[in-house]
């Protein structure tokens, strides 16, 4: 892995912010091709404030825990589907991961854009078959990947998919893991046609995997979707499953509601959620709140309107209630929506449905202060009009920033430290 020195990463502009982090746009100014990189930053006094709420001793670390889970698991990541860590920093105040940086969007936004707000079938293929593949390589690793939805799904510069957002995820025991599958990284834009049609295989004969991120351009807070706060401490029964109760209203499975335990069946379920919600542009179980939702989720059958086809078939079939009969990986890879279809070659497929256009840099103002807009997000200060000058390595004024047309005083805002160290890799 090649070294990346943060203090060379100018911020360009923010792209999400949620209930523990912000993420940034950053640019490597040390690199020749000065690449556009993701920022995500952590607040740490938001855990502390969460964790005092915790009444149990091993709750109150569990914020720390998934911060570190998802580190280590970023840097175990090697597959073209999911995402790869570029560097680490941290200060008194905050923790922070650097990811290469999509620029397409994610899957719920890009459906949106459809005409009927929905997808052919041709397109659910394409995009469910990766998916079935980040699946099972996370599935061999040991990791239940909890959070399945649209919006944890963005699309690289090629056209693939990246699945993001592992702050949900858990390992189960190392004896319910396989040896997870790496295959050919997908080709590079480059080598893409940039011209829409049928899911025509293309092959080349180099391939270079660019955009491995985790972060894209469209990633945000939804105001609709509710997710289930995660309890930190997993507990893990004997069998191997997990009992915390954890993911997205809309998208949970029953057996996380009933609190049985569960295991890698949640994330078929998840699948079936968003194959529903492509094919039909909304999702199955959705009620006026949370009781309603869950209690559709338990008791309601999906209703696949139309044709009786092979999609509507595995749909039904990944949304089976009982995690025991719910269709397994092995029968997923055979069900006949994907008759035909050759898995190894999956990822080097150049004509994907959608490619994105390529990333522009809009024009630059002063940059953001990190450190300051991280801290008036948590702290409620209204700071995203302002106009901050920041650079990593740039000499801060006797507050420690800088800020143009303005004299007040941010000491209370500053990092303790009132430096930044940054660990690279």
């Amino acid at each position: 892995m090649s070294s990346l020195n943060l203090q060379e990463l100018k911020v360009l502009s923010v792209v999400g912010r949620g209930a523990k982090s912000v993420v940034f746009v950053v640019r490597n100014e040390a690199a020749s091709s000065r690449e556009i990189l993701a920022l995500k930053v952590i607040y740490k006094t938001s855990i502390q404030i969460e964790s005092t709420n915790k009444k149990r001793s091993e709750d109150r670390d569990g914020g720390y825990r998934r911060i570190m889970f998802e580190r280590e698991a970023l840097k175990q990541f090697n597959h073209p589907l999911l995402p790869k860590l570029r560097g680490l920093f941290a200060t008194n105040k905050f923790d922070g991961f650097v990811m290469d940086y999509c620029s397409g969007g994610d899957l719920n936004s890009l459906r949106k854009r459809q005409t009927e707000k929905m997808f052919s079938e041709e397109v659910i293929r394409f995009y469910a078959s990766e998916l079935v593949l980040a699946l099972e390589y996370l599935h061999g690793l040991g990791i239940v990947y909890r959070d399945l939805k649209p919006e944890n799904i963005v699309i690289q510069e090629t056209g693939h998919l990246m699945l993001v957002d592992f702050d949900l995820s858990t390992r189960l025991s190392s004896k319910f893991r396989k040896s997870p599958r790496i295959p050919q990284p997908t080709p590079t834009r480059s080598e893409t046609l940039t011209v829409r049609g049928s899911l025509k295989q293309k092959f080349s004969p180099s391939f270079l995997f660019r955009c491995n991120s985790g972060i894209s351009g469209d990633d945000s807070v939804s105001p609709v979707e509710t997710r289930v706060n995660p309890e930190p401490e997993e507990s893990v029964s004997v069998d191997g499953k997990s009992n915390s109760f954890v993911g997205t209203e809309e998208y949970v499975s029953p057996e996380v509601i009933l609190g049985n335990g569960h295991d890698f069946a949640v994330d078929w379920w998840g699948l079936g959620v968003v194959l529903y919600e492509m094919l039909y542009g909304r999702t199955p179980f959705r009620g006026s709140n949370r009781k309603e939702t869950f209690f559709r989720i338990l008791t309601k059958e999906p209703e696949l309107i139309g044709e009786q086809t092979s999609l509507r078939d595995l749909i039904r079939k990944l949304l089976e209630k009982d995690p025991t009969k719910r269709i397994s990986l092995e029968r997923i890879k055979g069900h006949d929506f994907f008759r035909g279809l050759d898995w190894k070659s999956v990822l080097q497929i150049s004509r994907p449905p959608f490619i994105p256009a390529v990333w522009k840099e809009e024009v630059e103002g002063k940059g953001i202060d990190v450190e300051m807009f991280v801290s008036g997000h948590f702290c409620g200060a209204n700071l995203e009009k302002e106009n901050y000058s920041v650079n990593f390595n740039k000499e801060k004024n006797a507050n420690g920033y800088e800020k143009s047309g303005d004299t007040r005083k941010y000491e209370d805002l500053k990092d303790s430290s009132g430096t930044t160290q940054f660990s690279t890799f």
